[in-house]
């Protein structure tokens, strides 16, 4: 009978020690899995107005040289391939070296960045916006102020 109530006692406890160490990970997990959410959201967020930011450097490159806006983003990549600084020197230009395939997209989902040019003022204003979010540089309403402004600066 000993026997019998040491052994149920020995199951008893490893049933105790595998419900711990299941506990333990499940509060892990629960701490953890929203910290790790929320610095993966702010690495995309980070990586989204940095793409955005080139954009509007690229952008101001264009209105330089030709005295407007391009119409596209389209006509703004193949002015960056085609301009013999920005395309041979981007670390210097950008910051660091950037794909030129995924410069117009966010990298929260791969939409297209929403881009509108705005020539009915008297100033010649655009509109650069992260379809994700409430990021955006630059404005509609013709302000010179906010001509380059970004959102988040």
């Amino acid at each position: 009978m000993a026997t019998s109530s040491g052994t149920i006692q020995t199951a008893i406890q490893a049933l105790l020690v595998v419900v711990i160490v299941g506990l333990t990970y499940f509060l892990y997990q629960s701490i953890t899995e929203p910290y790790e959410r929320i610095e993966r959201e702010q690495r995309l967020t980070e990586q989204t107005r940095q793409r955005m930011t080139n954009v509007r450097t690229a952008l101001i490159d264009y209105e330089r040289d030709s005295a407007s806006y391009p119409d596209s983003l389209n006509i703004l990549l193949q002015h960056i391939r085609s301009d013999s600084i920005l395309s041979a020197r981007q670390d210097s230009v950008f910051g660091r070296s950037i794909s030129l395939d995924s410069l117009l997209f966010s990298p929260r989902t791969g939409n297209r960045f929403q881009y509108t040019v705005s020539d009915t003022g008297r100033v010649e204003t655009y509109l650069l916006e992260d379809p994700d979010t409430d990021d955006q540089i630059g404005t509609l309403t013709g302000d010179p102020t906010q001509a380059n402004a970004a959102s988040w600066e």
